[in-house]
């Protein structure tokens, strides 16, 4: 198919472009490259710099591209922004988005593809998480793709759009052949952190909370490589032929590592040590937060690859040794 990918030249998204090459489909990015790199767009893909919520731009593009499909991936994520600037993120995750779809349904184009987020979730009652959970929120981010879930359930009963939300733990690593990676502005991901506080480019990293009910104390997360959540996004396509279907996966490894576990991990991988402090919990940080995929394991045939920690962080070291400045355009 001819798919849209928007946010194709950020992290999750540029990956999940290659793996729609290698799938057989052809690619079309719209990014207005606030986040997103142009060097994380593969050679000969069309890249169109323009932002999701213009209706006349994106239409466009539907009509020159003979559109079939959707994936979006273009959402601020910074919790700690949202709450502070609510109207930034109501506005790019929920009105922008909005005007996405509507284009779509104006173009006859019904097949869509979310990224959502396990902050759908807010502070979840029991582990592991699954999709039939209560879903309430925490912070604006969490609460815009909520909105937007919300929105896709409304346009699949009205017009028959067909689609997957995505319900995503913590996506890390980077391609294996360390091509494409991670190098947002600012970063918040731990393993990339970590690997910068391990080469000197950052000073110590700090540890949020050591008094967690958890093994040793420190926050637990399921960490899932990028790679393995791009091949999900593909595996779902011939379940969006039926119209109006309306789907919700999570997205995990299911393994929770703590934040002492990833500092390890990294200093296995990369032999160098990772100077830390410990530093009082952040408001708001669950004491765990995993995953169960059983359904995407089930329905999609979904399959990680990178089932532990250490694999993960060597495809980030990997990209970091190859890319010290990342993609150097900032």
């Amino acid at each position: 198919m001819n798919v849209l990918v928007v946010g194709g030249a950020g992290y999750i998204g540029s990956h999940c472009v290659r793996q729609l090459i290698a799938a057989g489909h052809r690619p079309i990015v719209l990014d207005n490259l606030v986040f997103g790199h142009r060097g994380a767009v593969a050679a000969g893909i069309p890249l169109y710099t323009a932002d999701l919520g213009d209706e006349v731009a994106v239409g466009k593009i539907f009509v020159e591209e003979k559109i079939e499909a959707v994936m979006h991936f273009a959402a601020f994520a910074y919790v700690g922004e949202s709450v502070n600037d609510p109207l930034k993120y109501y506005f790019n995750n929920v009105v922008a988005t909005l005007g996405l779809l509507r284009a779509m349904l104006a173009h006859g184009v019904k097949k869509f593809v979310f990224s959502s987020t396990c902050a759908t979730y807010g502070v979840p009652a029991g582990m592991p998480i699954i999709e039939t959970m209560p879903q309430a929120p925490i912070n604006p981010y969490g609460q815009t793709k909520l909105d937007i879930e919300n929105a896709l359930k409304a346009l699949a009963h009205a017009h028959g759009l067909s689609f997957a939300a995505f319900r995503y733990f913590n996506a890390a690593g980077a391609s294996e052949d360390g091509t494409i990676g991670e190098d947002h502005v600012p970063e918040s991901h731990l393993i990339p952190l970590a690997i910068d506080s391990a080469v000197g480019k950052r000073p110590a990293l700090q540890v949020f909370g050591t008094d967690y009910p958890t093994p040793d104390g420190t926050c637990l997360r399921d960490y899932v490589h990028v790679d393995d959540l791009s091949r999900a996004h593909i595996a779902v396509f011939k379940h969006l032929e039926a119209p109006g279907a309306a789907l919700f996966y999570n997205l995990g490894t299911g393994k929770p590592t703590s934040v002492l576990e990833v500092i390890r991990a990294v200093e296995k991988v990369t032999g160098k040590k990772v100077p830390h402090v410990l530093a009082p919990r952040r408001a708001g940080d669950p004491p765990a937060l995993y995953a169960n995929s059983a359904k995407a394991v089930e329905e999609l045939g979904w399959k990680v690859k990178f089932n532990d920690i250490e694999s993960i962080v060597a495809t980030a070291w990997t990209w970091h040794q190859a890319r010290p400045d990342g993609y150097a355009d900032r």
